[in-house]
């Protein structure tokens, strides 16, 4: 059988959440034994010289990497016209959207990560909120399977687009095995960012749909009211809407006590998070959540909220809290820079969630819908 799959974002240089999905489950997809049984055909819009497909260490899978000229609408145009010249015998779309084809799609799979453009429509652009719906509609429908990569966003599909559960197959994501870190990388990090004082982390996009408002105005009434032994680290690109987030902490900025650190790269997240007092994720609306499981595999206890996907991957290895509450926000940072007996809990409760989640299994899981979709009878 030949397996196509739309790798281009997992080669984005600065990838977020759906961009490592698509770069994890393509990789593990690749060096699953069993893959060998099946031709791969990754369509890209950029050549991978750095491997970060991992295609050296694969199995003996025979796969041919299609390198499509990068163009505007390169899903509906570029990679659509691949798709009429050699149609693969399933299509797989783990984080993006089907092409718009003028003829019947190929047997296709697509992850749907999230609809949280629907209840948080104001912290999107009028043209993403149109772009994510109809692509996200669409692809829903014309795929013979969903795959979700939460119950939460599962149910979502269920409730907003109709799609009948016998198509959907939740399929949770999984953190990469946390790299050592040595005492001079954990110190050599906070000296280049210059973190003197004990921190407390948050990890994603600067944009208003991760609560950013919320966490800051939580972290300035703490240090209103206490004499604060700790900081407010965020590490993320700057997303939409965020200088108005930028102007808010500006005060604790100049006074060291809020650190906006801009998107790192992998290589210094590690040092990062293991040297956090604990980690701050109280996001208005996730589909996974991936950040609070990254956490938990480096051993720092989570403050993170009682909504969408995040008690379902969060476990009971987590602070739930309520996110539009910013009292209870700002309880919750505290009980965790305070209570050495809490934060214990956490995180040996955190490294047994952990257990729950394996992106082989996530890839034996895919592999097993992609055959499923592509033996069903046409329609």
């Amino acid at each position: 059988m030949i397996i196509g799959v739309d790798a281009s974002r997992a080669l984005r240089p600065k990838r977020t959440g759906t961009e490592q999905y698509a770069l994890a489950v393509t990789r593990h997809l690749l060096a699953l034994p069993e893959a060998a049984a099946h031709s791969w055909r990754l369509y890209l819009d950029a050549p991978d010289p750095d491997d970060r497909l991992g295609l050296q260490q694969a199995t003996s899978a025979a796969v041919e990497c299609c390198v499509l000229p990068a163009a505007r609408l390169w899903t509906h145009c570029t990679l659509a016209r691949e798709l009429l010249l050699r149609p693969p015998d399933v299509l797989f779309v783990p984080a993006h959207v089907l092409p718009l084809l003028p003829v019947r799609l190929p047997p296709s799979v697509v992850t749907v990560h999230d609809l949280g453009y629907h209840p948080f429509s104001q912290l999107h652009t009028r043209w993403q909120r149109w772009y994510l719906e109809a692509g996200t509609r669409w692809s829903a429908h014309q795929a013979r399977r969903v795959v979700a990569v939460s119950q939460a966003t599962a149910d979502d599909l269920q409730t907003r687009y109709q799609i009948p559960p016998a198509r959907i197959r939740v399929i949770h994501e999984a953190a990469a095995p946390p790299r050592p870190v040595t005492p001079a990388q954990l110190a050599i990090t906070q000296a280049r960012h210059r973190l003197k004082r004990p921190y407390a982390l948050f990890v994603g996009t600067i944009q208003p749909r991760k609560n950013i408002a919320r966490l800051l105005a939580a972290y300035q009434q703490l240090s209103h009211r206490h004499s604060l032994g700790w900081d407010l680290v965020l590490a993320g690109a700057p997303g939409w809407q965020s200088t108005p987030l930028l102007e808010q902490a500006s005060d604790l900025v100049d006074q060291g006590r809020v650190h906006f650190l801009g998107y790192l790269p992998d290589t210094e997240l590690p040092p990062l998070l293991s040297g956090a007092t604990f980690f701050a994720f109280p996001s208005l609306f996730e589909g996974f959540g991936l950040p609070v499981l990254e956490a938990q595999s480096y051993g720092v206890p989570v403050l993170t909220s009682n909504h969408s996907s995040l008690p379902e991957v969060a476990g009971k290895g987590a602070l739930l809290v309520d996110p539009t509450d910013v009292d209870a926000i700002a309880d919750a940072m505290l009980r965790l820079s305070q209570d050495e007996a809490l934060r214990q809990q956490l995180v040996a409760a955190g490294y047994a969630n952990l257990q729950r989640f394996s992106w082989e299994k996530a890839a034996r899981q895919t592999l097993a819908v992609l055959c499923e979709a592509a033996n069903e009878p046409s329609p």
